[in-house]
């Protein structure tokens, strides 16, 4: 029975298991996108997302909007110490961890979560293995710029054919009928 044992465990023992969760992150971090399995990928999404966002504590800016107050600037030096200490326990990565704090979290500063994007791809060839495209969602140029794009407006069109108006119509009309004297 697997009574409360929400954890997939992936088939590893507790220590590969957070190595290699925090070797993925950091290069989910790094690069912006990884190929994995879809069990390994769905753990690693709840292994970066809270890294992600205690990262976001962590903004350069922070000290701007604490403004003059003494008490505030304090209370964000501590958190980005704090968030700092968190990101580096988690990733081991101290490269990765600069990488998330000048270049990650500025771009995700304004989304409330949901930082990963999953994308399946073919099955391996020699398990069958379902596989996987994992991505971080603000660093895919195909999507930021389609959504940022204007729509060009569609054509209108039709299923009947339309009668061509032609300006001689009107000129030949006239031609043909007889004129009165």
């Amino acid at each position: 029975m697997r009574h409360r044992d929400k954890i997939n465990h992936l088939g590893r023992k507790y220590g590969h298991r957070k190595s290699m969760l925090s070797n993925m992150a950091a290069s989910l971090i790094k690069n912006h996108n990884i190929n994995t399995t879809l069990a390994k990928a769905k753990e690693l999404r709840s292994f970066v997302e809270p890294i992600i966002t205690a990262a976001k504590d962590n903004l350069k800016y922070a000290e701007e909007k604490a403004g003059a107050d003494e008490k505030l600037k304090d209370l964000y030096k501590i958190k980005r110490r704090n968030a700092n200490r968190f990101c580096f326990a988690k990733l081991r990565d101290k490269h990765a961890v600069k990488h998330l704090v000048e270049e990650v979290t500025p771009k995700v500063a304004e989304r409330n979560g949901g930082y990963t994007r999953i994308l399946k791809t073919v099955n391996r060839l020699g398990d069958n293995a379902k596989m996987c495209y994992m991505e971080l969602v603000d660093f895919n140029p195909n999507y930021s710029n389609a959504k940022n794009a204007p729509k060009a407006a569609a054509p209108k069109t039709t299923r009947r054919s339309r009668k061509k108006k032609t300006t001689e119509a009107p000129a030949q009309a006239e031609a043909n009928e007889p004129k009165a004297e």
